[in-house]
């Protein structure tokens, strides 16, 4: 199914592909949202050449010392895979978005992925409330109201 948004002044197109839930579809377009202004280059499920494609990026560019500005993980992402990134993707920020997320996810990403991966502020859980689908139900975000979300720095 394909949605309509109208996100910081842009119209943007998302598909909802099978097997994906709508509060998938709704994170990447939050988070979209949130940091197209900081990252005017961000996209939206761009392969990068890597292991992993991520559904939200934006490429370093030039003069910046890592390949990956910003990378956005939505919904369910493993340990593992978060761990993979911080060590060998390149990515100077790490972003994943929840939906009602828990303080043992943090606890375990810690726990799991040594603290010279996790320099301050590199890698951050946004998790929205539990009725984050209620609140963004006109699919029109101009600007991502504070308490739609949590912010952990881990």
């Amino acid at each position: 199914m394909l949605y309509d948004f109208e996100l910081a002044g842009r119209r943007v197109r998302l598909w909802q592909r099978t097997g994906e839930s709508y509060e998938h579809v709704l994170m990447k377009a939050l988070g979209y949202a949130m940091f197209v202004g900081e990252f005017p280059n961000l996209e939206i499920e761009q392969r990068v050449g890597l292991r992993y494609k991520p559904d939200l990026v934006a490429r370093g560019g030039e003069g910046f010392a890592l390949p990956f500005a910003f990378w956005g993980e939505c919904g369910q992402t493993a340990v593992r895979k978060t761990g993979w990134l911080l060590k060998h993707a390149g990515v100077a920020r790490l972003i994943l978005f929840k939906i009602r997320s828990s303080s043992a996810l943090v606890s375990e990403l810690r726990a799991a992925i040594d603290e010279r991966y996790r320099a301050p502020g590199r890698l951050v859980i946004i998790s929205f409330v539990s009725d984050i689908v209620t609140l963004a139900r006109e699919r029109r975000i101009a600007r991502v109201p504070d308490d739609w979300y949590a912010r952990t720095v881990v």
